[in-house]
């Protein structure tokens, strides 16, 4: 797993999720669910949860 819970990545959001509800990034592959966002954003993340293949992360 490229990240771990808590940790801090600056990251280009670059796709919405199905639900719309959250943007995507990547961290080595892994897709990382970011609440609020939209593509075409550079934001700075901490991730709160991770998943057997994503992570969700909040903007701080």
């Amino acid at each position: 797993m490229p990240v771990a819970v808590g940790e801090e990545h600056e990251v280009d959001i670059v796709e919405m999720s199905r639900r719309g509800d959250s943007g995507i990034a990547r961290i080595e592959g892994l897709v990382v669910f970011v609440p609020g966002t939209r593509p075409g954003q550079h934001v700075k993340i901490k991730i709160i949860r991770i998943g057997r293949n994503y992570a969700v992360a909040q903007v701080i």
